[in-house]
Formats: C-alpha cells, sequence, structure tokens
C-alpha cells in the first residue's frame, strides 16, 4: 500500500466543490436547507461554494446517474481552482455504484480533502485504498444547515478539518442531539433541536495508551463494501484503529452482531489496534422513542460490538460514544489518519 496523502488544507476565500454524491434528497426538493448550508459555508468558513449539476438534483435522477456522480468527482479533483469537495447529503447506500466508473490515477495526482460521511463512506473508503486522506463529515444540508445555529463544537472541529493540517487533541462534547427536525417545514430552519447531557466518552479495555492509522465510517456502509468484496486484506488492515458509527436506519443488534461476526471471520478483528466507535443515533424520521428506550438502544449496540469482540479480540480496547457520525456536534474524523488513544487522561488526538 503507498503512503497516505493528507490533500492540501483551504484557506479562506477558496473554492469548494458541492456534489451529490450520495442519492439523498438535495437543493430540488428542500432548498431552504440546501441553501442554509451554502451560507454556511460562506459567512461560517469564509469558503466560496462551486455548485455541480447534481447538487441540484432529486434521488430518482441521481439513482440513475451513477457515472455522472463519479466524473463530477473526478472533475473537480482535476480543478486547480477546487480546494476541497464536500457532499451536499448522503444517500440510500448505492453510492458504491460509482466506485467503478472513478480513475484512481486521476484523484492520486490531484489529491484534494474531500468531506462527508453515511452512504459517502464508500467514497472515504475508496481514498483509503488510494492512500488519500478524507474526512468523515460535515456535508452541505446536515451539519452546515443544522437548525437554529451550528453547534460551536462542530464549527471548531470543522474548521479545522477545513483549514489545519491536523484536528489535534479534542474532547467531548458537553451535550449531545439526535433529534430529527422535518426539512420539509421550513419554520423548523429557526428551531433548535433538544439537547441532552453527554456522559463522555466510555473507555473498554484499555490498559495503556494505543495509537494507529483510522480506517472505517458509517457501519452499514461499511457492511455493503464487505458484501461486494471492496474492503481490505487483513493484512492491510494490521494495526490500524477502526471507526463505526451507525445510521438513522437504527440498526438492531442482531444486524450489528453478524457484521462483526463477519470480520471476525475475515480475521480484520484480530489484527485490529483498537475500535473508536460512535455515540448511537436513536432516533428516526419515522421512530420517536422515549429517553429510557434511546438509552437501551445505544447499550444494545454498545454489547453488540463486545459480543464478536470478545470471541477473536477480547483484549483489544474499544472507546465508545465518540462524537461523530449521525448524532451532533461533530468531529469529522479523519479517515486514514493517525489517532491516538489515552485512556490515563481521556485524550484523543489526531495527528
Amino acid at each position: 500500500m503507498a503512503e497516505f496523502i493528507l490533500p492540501p488544507k483551504l484557506k479562506k476565500g477558496d473554492k469548494i466543490a458541492v456534489i451529490g454524491t450520495g442519492n439523498g434528497p438535495s437543493k430540488e426538493i428542500f432548498p431552504e436547507v440546501y441553501n442554509l448550508g451554502l451560507e454556511r459555508l460562506r459567512e461560517v468558513f469564509g469558503l466560496i461554494p462551486i455548485e455541480y449539476p447534481t447538487s441540484q438534483e432529486n434521488p430518482e435522477y441521481l439513482t440513475n446517474h451513477p457515472k455522472q456522480r463519479a466524473e463530477e468527482l473526478m472533475q473537480a479533483f482535476k480543478d486547480d481552482d477546487i480546494k476541497g469537495v464536500i457532499a451536499a447529503i448522503g444517500g440510500t447506500g448505492e453510492q458504491i455504484r460509482i466506485l467503478k466508473h472513478l480513475d484512481p490515477e486521476v484523484l492520486k495526482n490531484n489529491p484534494t480533502r474531500f468531506y462527508g460521511y453515511s452512504d459517502n463512506t464508500s467514497l472515504n473508503l475508496y481514498l483509503w485504498k488510494h492512500g488519500i486522506i478524507s474526512f468523515q463529515g460535515p456535508m452541505v444540508m446536515t451539519e452546515l444547515a443544522m437548525q437554529g445555529k451550528m453547534h460551536d463544537y462542530t464549527v471548531e472541529h470543522v474548521g479545522k478539518a477545513f483549514f489545519d493540517n491536523s484536528i489535534g487533541e479534542v474532547e467531548a462534547s458537553k451535550q449531545f442531539t439526535d433529534e430529527n427536525l422535518e426539512w420539509a417545514e421550513p419554520e423548523n430552519l429557526e428551531k433548535h433541536r433538544e439537547m441532552e447531557e453527554n456522559p463522555g466518552w466510555e473507555w473498554h479495555n484499555f490498559s495503556e495508551p494505543i495509537s494507529g492509522r483510522t480506517w472505517g465510517g458509517c457501519l452499514e456502509i461499511v457492511s455493503i463494501n464487505m458484501s461486494a468484496g471492496r474492503i481490505p486484506e487483513k493484512q492491510e488492515l494490521e494495526g490500524k484503529i477502526l471507526l463505526l458509527e451507525t445510521s438513522e436506519e437504527l440498526p438492531d443488534k442482531i444486524q450489528i452482531e453478524d457484521f462483526m461476526l463477519g470480520l471476525g471471520e475475515r480475521g480484520v478483528l484480530e489484527v485490529l489496534k483498537g475500535i473508536v466507535a460512535g455515540r448511537a443515533k436513536a432516533r428516526s424520521h419515522l421512530e420517536e422513542p422515549e429517553p429510557e428506550k434511546r438509552e437501551e438502544y445505544r447499550e444494545n449496540q454498545k454489547e453488540a460490538i463486545k459480543k464478536w469482540m470478545d470471541v477473536y479480540a477480547p483484549d483489544t480496547p474499544i472507546l465508545f460514544n465518540f462524537d461523530f457520525g449521525h448524532t451532533d456536534p461533530i468531529i469529522p474524523a479523519p479517515i486514514g489518519g493517525r489517532v491516538e488513544l489515552r485512556p490515563e487522561t481521556e485524550q484523543v488526538i489526531f495527528r
């Protein structure tokens, strides 16, 4: 495997491409949300969003045009005036279909910072395969269009992902939310989501500091890539730290156990240096359980991850409740970057 490249950092006034890399609903369906995200790119971060055609299309069009989405991504990477690429939104899991239309030489010869998570995990993993570090977020229509105002915690860490060469040391957020406010009601853009106190990160099985290069992302999308034979062999993942988080699809305990079982049988779990698991999103647009049920769901997810780790790699440390993925606020964790976990001081440091 080639050495990893961190694409050049952005600076205020740079142009950033907005592309419909996923097939989720974007500008055509929710223009107020989309436009708010662009406004935040301009006003909060001082960047100039350049809208590519797919960022404005509907899900049916995007699903039917995987090649166009791939071509736009390559076009943005090749354009010397474009210093970063950000996903408008995620999707249904089918982003993996664009990968066969990508030319890895174009991406490797024109390394550009890419920001996106959820379905965009397919792209994060593809870039990892070719030695390019990318970031798990933000996206235009989620973190950037956060109702009321962006979380200060998100602004701080996204700013580092945009403008610095490392995110550096991070601390757990004081509060978090996984509430959904319906985009179809524009007045919700003025509202603040319900916040909950964050109990902090949970350090499981640690006896000493660990460090390593990261790999992973949204569990459901990693699973799709595993089914398609698009994840690295175990020797490539030796010594790596697996990042895992789950989406608003709310996968149940059995799904997560099955995913971990598959990694175990591939020999991956036994070669990992550790796991960083995001706090589980426990609410969806269809389900709004009471707080006790949400906490039960999160605990069940932790137990599902531990179950097969206890069989295949019982001594491997796991950090739970990390602030990335589908809950807010977020740290846009670098996929392919290095992270150090220090249990004695409860520090997480991205190098």
